[in-house]
């Protein structure tokens, strides 16, 4: 199946190139990053061996529409998006952190809760929920922001107390996040979704903090259906859901959870196709428009034309 596995450009003035777990990151100039959204996807922190087409257009295209509709609460990386896999932007130094802010019991937060503990992050959490209960108010759940391996949960106390983010400015992510949580809860629920959990990356540009890299698409958030949520939670029924989760509990289901010594289990172009149909089906629920197939043949070669247009304006 055709889809962005990796690219390997060389651009004019090119000072640098990053691979992320889903994204081939070109610096510019030492001024601007272009951003490769490739078709990889990863779950438990692993990389798995087989790309997801349409999955990165997707995702750049949500993340460029909702990075516009919340630039009025906080400014944000984005220059350009000269293709609908690629977006140019500013260069920030990022914050160590990741902002995950939960709004429902699900997840991550809901395997810790069902294993006993009544804490996430140092932040408490009341007795009797079950899984996807909406929690009494959002709670900030922080992750460590690891290059390699698995991301970590840290909290409030002890981000300040190693020094991985300054007192005043971690209170303005976190403002900023609850802020981001809000404005993406309504328009999750103006399109008929509840935007469950999510998480923001934040960087500072001279003394600027700037929002950077993706928000609100299925690999950064959670989304339930908002029609049944309260007949299948009072049923004990498992919510319908638009997010990455589906692909995890498969990989469990199938005996892999990212531990060492565990494999990958094969993924054939069906199970591929079913993942793509779900990433498109939550691009139109979310925005509310309708998906633009952009052809995939030359699928490299096209962006790295459109690429090289959008360099030659800023450069």
């Amino acid at each position: 199946m055709n889809a962005i596995k990796e690219t390997h450009f060389h651009f004019p003035n090119q000072t640098g190139f990053y691979k992320g777990k889903v994204r081939d990151v070109y610096t510019i100039a030492d001024r601007y990053l272009a951003m490769v959204v490739s078709d990889r996807i990863s779950a438990f922190d692993v990389v798995l061996p087989e790309a997801i087409p349409y999955k990165g257009q997707v995702l750049n295209q949500i993340a460029a529409k909702f990075l516009k509709a919340t630039e009025d609460i906080v400014p944000n990386w984005v220059i350009n998006v000269p293709d609908p896999c690629v977006t140019i932007g500013k260069i920030a130094e990022p914050f160590k952190v990741e902002m995950v802010i939960r709004g429902y019991l699900s997840g991550h937060a809901w395997r810790e809760y069902a294993s006993g503990k009544r804490s996430v992050c140092g932040e408490p959490l009341p007795e009797g929920l079950q899984e996807n209960d909406k929690l009494p108010t959002p709670i900030i759940t922080p992750t460590t922001k690891a290059a390699f391996g698995h991301d970590e949960d840290i909290s409030r106390e002890e981000i300040l107390k190693k020094g991985i983010v300054n007192e005043e400015d971690y209170e303005k992510l976190a403002q900023y996040t609850q802020a981001l949580f809000k404005r993406g809860t309504e328009i999750a629920a103006a399109q008929g979704l509840i935007l469950v959990d999510t998480k923001y990356e934040f960087g500072k540009v001279g003394d600027q903090i700037i929002l950077i890299d993706e928000i609100h698409t299925p690999d950064s958030s959670r989304y339930f259906y908002l029609d049944g949520y309260e007949e299948r939670q009072k049923a004990g029924k498992p919510q319908r859901q638009l997010s990455k989760e589906f692909v995890r509990k498969w990989l469990i289901e199938n005996g892999f959870q990212g531990k060492e010594g565990q494999t990958v289990p094969e993924m054939d172009d069906e199970l591929l196709a079913s993942i793509s149909d779900r990433y498109i089906e939550l691009y139109e629920h979310i925005t509310g428009e309708k998906f633009v197939h952009h052809p995939i043949d030359h699928l490299v070669e096209r962006i790295e034309n459109n690429i090289s247009k959008a360099l030659q304006e800023l450069v």
